[in-house]
């Protein structure tokens, strides 16, 4: 599926001026229409959401792990 730059940025949630530098930097693929309007394929955000999802879950872990004793603390009552 080949979305516009318009909904491209709501797919992302961030702004269509976002979008055009990123294609202008080479980090979006884009083909152009038989007007020339760029479309962008949906399916290579794939792996940048499955990132994000690791990355969610890692924090996730992080902060339920417990902290650990601090060796150095001496009880001196």
């Amino acid at each position: 599926m080949y979305l516009t730059v318009k909904e491209t940025a709501e797919y992302l949630s961030v702004s269509v001026q976002y979008v055009e530098n990123l294609i202008l930097q080479g980090k979006i693929r884009v083909l152009h229409d038989h007007d020339g309007a760029p479309m962008i394929y949906k399916d290579q955000f794939k792996t940048h959401f499955e990132q994000l999802e690791k990355y969610k879950n890692l924090i996730k872990e992080l902060e339920n792990e417990p902290i650990p004793e601090d060796r150095d603390i001496k009880d001196e009552d």
